[in-house]
């Protein structure tokens, strides 16, 4: 445990959560080795951090050490970033150009976001572990290195091994030794006293006084599901040092910092709009909102075709309907009160065997003929209208999401760039959505 301390001591670590100790036991004695490790965690937990550490404690502490977020490097380039280019490689690669394998030679490599990896150069990097070698992006000269690597992921990668987004051999080859670092909900102990450091730090930079925290919003702290770990607490420490008009707080005005609300799901929990009677400033962006409205949309399409199909089928409905019809339909609809006869105004097309199958009901105005549904007899089947199942369309949210995708990419010319701008996501995330829903551009 001594030694446990010291390295807590050396980098900055704070806790005493049994969890994390194991982690950092773990972490201590794989370096020595050159054994390939697997850091697994949720994001925000601190794993460059325990990267860093293996480094330093490891053989190859004089040598080179560089982080590399593979979520950051578009598919088209990681290849060259990772493993150097040739001269005329491909368009833009104006002189050669050598990559981290070869710059790093002799130290450590750690691949954050490795589940983000695409697959041909997760075969790259397996031959790496293998054999020590790689070839150049453009060359077919087999070059040698000697290089640690250590990869970082928040994903379960051994589920991604059984849908295909990662290879089963690399995963096995880099989880020599894994090391999982626990989210901050399973160190609650630690929440106070991190709490505690990070005040003191921010109250030395911005020249305030630290802050001080009442039991009640100890409490408070302490039970909050922070879903950003340590980065999050983080945060929240800073706002309070700097937007808290009072040294001490209580939970009312912790509860105003916390971006969840306590005991309450969060929206970006839920998998769509749940409650439609939501005030709009409620919702958390703009992506929402449109998907609110076109949620909302489709219920009133919905019910709309349902009720003209019920009346289609059923003609005693017709007088009942009538009344709402002409108070909510009035531009698309026609029917005059009448005791026997109700009068529908439908477009030309409309009396086509296939018209109902293949598109919803489109009314208008213009062009309309009528279709006469006598209410004085029950058993009378509407002439020339054939009624098909209604099947009703998918509201998954990921399907909307990527039409929406696919049709800013169409409207711009396949332009990621003024694609995310219009879709309101950075250019990494589109990519990563592009890599997702599989949608080529």
């Amino acid at each position: 445990m001594a030694d446990i301390q010291s390295i807590k001591n050396r980098f900055g670590i704070i806790g005493n959560s049994p969890a994390l100790n194991h982690a950092l036991n773990v972490a201590s004695q794989v370096a020595a080795t050159d054994l390939s490790v697997l850091i697994v965690g949720e994001s925000g937990v601190g794993k460059e951090a325990f990267s860093q550490i293996i480094h330093a404690l490891s053989s190859r502490k004089h040598n080179s050490f560089i982080a590399v977020n593979c979520g950051a490097i578009p598919e088209g380039t990681i290849d060259s970033e990772l493993f150097g280019h040739e001269k005329g490689a491909f368009t833009g690669a104006v002189d050669s150009r050598k990559g981290y394998f070869e710059t790093v030679n002799g130290g450590t490599i750690f691949l954050d976001e490795i589940g983000e990896m695409p697959l041909g150069t997760q075969a790259r990097l397996l031959r790496v572990l293998e054999t020590g070698e790689f070839i150049r992006v453009g060359s077919s000269k087999v070059q040698k290195t000697d290089v640690r690597v250590i990869a970082a992921t928040n994903r379960e990668l051994l589920d991604f091994t059984q849908t295909g987004k990662f290879r089963e051999d690399l995963y096995y080859r880099l989880s020599t030794v894994p090391i999982r670092v626990p989210s901050l909900r399973d160190r609650k102990e630690d929440i106070l006293l991190l709490f505690r450091k990070f005040v003191v730090d921010f109250a030395e930079r911005y020249k305030t006084a630290p802050i001080q925290l009442t039991d009640d919003a100890k409490q408070l702290l302490t039970n909050y599901p922070f879903k950003g770990n340590v980065r999050e607490l983080k945060n929240i420490a800073e706002q309070l040092s700097v937007l808290s008009n009072n040294s001490t707080v209580n939970a009312v005005e912790l509860q105003s910092f916390l971006p969840e609300k306590t005991g309450a799901k969060s929206m970006a929990q839920l998998p769509m709009l749940a409650n439609t009677t939501t005030h709009q400033g409620d919702f958390s962006n703009e992506r929402e909102l449109l998907y609110k409205l076109f949620f909302d949309m489709k219920k009133d399409v919905t019910e709309l075709k349902k009720m003209f199909l019920d009346i289609v089928q059923n003609p005693a409905m017709a007088s009942s309907a009538a009344a709402y019809t002409k108070e909510s339909l009035l531009n698309d609809f026609s029917i005059p009160s009448q005791a026997t006869n109700t009068e529908v105004h439908l477009p030309a097309t409309a009396t086509h065997p296939n018209f109902y199958a293949t598109q919803p009901p489109h009314y208008s105005n213009t062009a309309a003929q009528p279709v006469i549904i006598n209410t004085a007899n029950d058993n009378r089947v509407v002439s020339d209208i054939h009624v098909h199942e209604e099947v009703e369309e998918s509201l998954n949210i990921m399907d909307a999401e990527k039409d929406l995708i696919i049709k800013a990419l169409k409207k711009h010319k396949g332009k990621r760039k003024d694609a995310s701008i219009d879709l309101g996501i950075s250019e990494r995330t589109l990519y990563r959505k592009l890599k997702e829903y599989d949608i080529e551009d």
